[in-house]
């Protein structure tokens, strides 16, 4: 088989409803390019048929080559095999939900040809999601924004362009708690974004619920950001501070015969806040050794049962 031009990433967890329509849209844009293309389809845990539905898409056509995980590890280390995997010089990540249109690639091969190495997809409008989703989304993306050590775009996903050099330079980032579409803008290189309108899903129910948007955001902060542990020093010196300034009145109250901080109300309220700073300051300090701890134990990022050769 030729080497292909393009690779297309799609990590898939319990989609069979939708893998069909992906692979016959995907297949109608990438053959209007005239160019020699592959899709990479990483199967993360699948337990709805999906798996399969991989395999036979693979048995049918050689440019569909199936990534089996023997578990599920999650959507940004699907990703990251999917990386690994391709053979492309430039590679395109995109959700199996197709709620990232496959039509949009055509626009990032533009970019691309015009000499760009990483194009990211702007989301300039969202179908299908509640009031909830679109306001913690745009709160994420600029708290993002402002606190973290990289000047990640806003409104963007992990739909995006990366050609050959980034997917290398980026394959040498082993790191287990992954936040890539940071990464991607960390390498450097030359950037651009399109905008697109983003659909709502094919089919199924998100993969990314409320609780695994709070890790996914605690990963990305985590990964490009001090700010936790400044924070953390921060409520401290407040807290040090407050204790300063109130130490003076308390006497002078104290001497005048006043009775406002007599008794344990005041001992207690003080004792419970320091506590909660002593606590949130730990918890915080908690999640950056956590990480440490999980990059000491250096397992692999995933487990496959089954794949392609990577050459």
């Amino acid at each position: 088989m030729m080497k292909p031009t393009f690779s297309i990433i799609a990590p898939i967890f319990n989609e069979i409803d939708s893998i069909p329509e992906l692979y016959k849209r995907i297949s109608e844009v990438m053959n209007s390019t005239n160019d020699p293309w592959e899709l990479v389809m990483i199967d993360d845990g699948s337990t709805d048929g999906s798996t399969d539905a991989i395999r036979q898409l693979g048995a049918n056509d050689q440019r569909v080559r199936p990534v089996i995980f023997a578990r599920n590890f999650g959507h940004q280390i699907a990703v990251t095999a999917g990386l690994d995997y391709a053979r492309g010089d430039a590679v395109v990540i995109i959700d199996a939900d197709l709620q990232d249109p496959p039509e949009v690639i055509l626009d990032m091969i533009a970019k691309w040809r015009e000499g760009f190495e990483v194009v990211y997809a702007v989301r300039s409008e969202r179908e299908g999601e509640t009031w909830f989703k679109e306001f913690t989304a745009s709160l994420f993306y600029r708290l993002i924004y402002r606190i973290t050590d990289v000047d990640i775009p806003l409104d963007t996903g992990d739909f995006r362009l990366l050609d050959r050099k980034v997917v290398d330079v980026m394959g040498q980032m082993r790191e287990r708690h992954r936040f890539l579409r940071g990464m991607s803008v960390w390498v450097g290189f030359k950037q651009t974004g399109v905008e697109y309108k983003r659909a709502a899903r094919f089919a199924g129910e998100t993969k990314y619920p409320f609780r695994k948007m709070i890790k996914f955001a605690t990963d990305a902060i985590t990964s490009f950001s001090y700010f936790p542990l400044q924070m953390a020093m921060y409520l401290g010196f407040i807290s040090a501070g407050i204790s300063i300034l109130v130490i003076p009145v308390v006497i002078a109250m104290r001497l005048a015969g006043s009775q406002a901080f007599f008794g344990q109300a005041s001992t207690l309220i003080a004792v419970l806040f320091l506590g909660g700073v002593q606590l949130i300051s730990l918890g915080i300090l908690g999640e950056y050794v956590g990480r440490l701890y999980d990059e000491a134990k250096a397992r692999p990022l995933y487990i496959v049962s089954e794949a392609p050769d990577q050459e």
